[in-house]
């Protein structure tokens, strides 16, 4: 008699498959074109591929330091002192981690014990609420304003209570691709500290801002800074999101319980990447240009919904595009997200499912970070939907 498989207890009953997984692998058996899932479809700068290359070859594929090797977090720091004129210590205050999930991991876990409360925006990335129940915490989800997605802060100060421990804030924001002001960040930092509330603020796509928005950093606020985690990505700024490179800056105190996590979930990561990355960061031009780079992209792929029923308004930041269909058909942005990649060839994503509550505003958000060809491909179907 074949004995039955144990079963255990789910930590995360509700969760299921990744949307992205979902629609990246339906697009797959389509063969529809992927403007679902955030990765780009043009290659690496062979620079950057031959330097870590080069120290692979040299011998560079032990263990790194756990909170990575002094050249690299020292150059990022330079970096954000150059860009921001921002100070960071490199030897206390940033950790290089396994991409910036990892990151967002560790940074949640930092100040999230059982029964404290966590404020999130919806429509919110996927990551921050799962990591919140895990560590015993309970999401409070909070919808951001329509249409213009700004944060509503009646509704979050009447959210916060004794057991509020922190807020997760995302700028630039995916995935509805605003920006948060100056004006937003202090009315943040002053909730932070009335409230005694920590921040993590995910800010992968920080250097994809356009039109002249400049992105405002929690690290740009002293007091915001003391009690907050910031989390970067190299994969979203080199174009290499399957090299899970991210970092995290924080105080030195933060920082000295967030290496406490990290040295358990991946203890170190990629050592020749590390090297790499570091001579990488010399050439400023690299992550200075990004703006321009993205954003003919962006506009590329507005120009091709020109004659459409499809609405948009202009990517403020990221490499996402929210656009309205509700010119085009009556039916659910789940739905028609399928329909469209099955029958139309064109893969999306559907924004109701960053949000809790389900909200449907019949939009759906595509990336835009493709080839020119990959844009043109897709705006020739998208133009040829009625």
């Amino acid at each position: 008699m074949k004995p039955s498989d144990p079963v255990t207890g789910s930590k995360l009953p509700a969760t299921g498959t990744s949307i992205f997984t979902v629609m990246s692998q339906m697009a797959l058996e389509c063969g529809a074109i992927n403007l679902a899932q955030g990765f780009p479809d043009f290659e690496v700068d062979p620079d950057l591929v031959e330097r870590v290359a080069f120290y692979m070859k040299k011998g560079y594929n032990q263990y790194a330091l756990s909170h990575g090797i002094p050249g690299l977090r020292e150059n990022i720091a330079r970096m954000i002192d150059r860009q921001w004129g921002v100070f960071v210590d490199f030897r206390d205050q940033l950790t290089i981690t396994s991409g910036a999930t990892e990151a967002l991991y560790a940074a949640i876990s930092v100040v999230t014990n059982p029964g404290d409360e966590v404020l999130l925006f919806d429509p919110a990335y996927d990551s921050y609420d799962p990591v919140i129940r895990l560590n015993g915490g309970i999401p409070r989800h909070i919808n951001l304003q329509f249409p213009d997605y700004s944060l509503p802060w009646d509704q979050i100060d009447a959210a916060i209570s004794p057991r509020t421990k922190a807020m997760v804030i995302n700028s630039p924001h995916n995935p509805t691709g605003t920006v948060l002001s100056h004006d937003d960040m202090l009315r943040i930092q002053e909730l932070a500290i009335r409230h005694n509330l920590f921040v993590i603020s995910d800010e992968v796509y920080c250097h994809l801002v356009y039109d002249g928005v400049a992105h405002r950093s929690v690290l740009h606020y002293p007091a915001l800074a003391n009690r907050s985690m910031a989390v970067f990505s190299f994969g979203k700024t080199f174009h290499t999101t399957g090299w899970k490179m991210g970092y995290a800056v924080a105080s030195p105190a933060i920082t000295h319980e967030l290496r406490k996590i990290h040295q358990f979930l991946t203890f170190s990561v990629h050592t020749p990447t590390q090297y790499a990355l570091a001579d990488f960061l010399g050439q400023e031009e690299k992550y200075l240009s990004l703006p321009s780079f993205f954003s003919q992209k962006r506009d590329r792929f507005l120009a091709g919904l020109t004659g459409t029923l499809f609405r948009a308004r202009p990517s403020a930041g990221t490499y996402f595009q929210l656009v309205s269909y509700e010119g085009v058909s009556s039916l659910g942005d789940v739905e028609m997200a399928e329909k469209m990649t099955k029958e139309m060839g064109v893969a999306s994503i559907p924004v109701s499912v960053f949000h809790e509550d389900q909200t449907d505003k019949k939009l759906l958000r595509f990336c835009f970070a493709k080839t020119d060809e990959t844009l043109q491909k897709a705006a020739k179907l998208l133009q040829s939907i009625r």
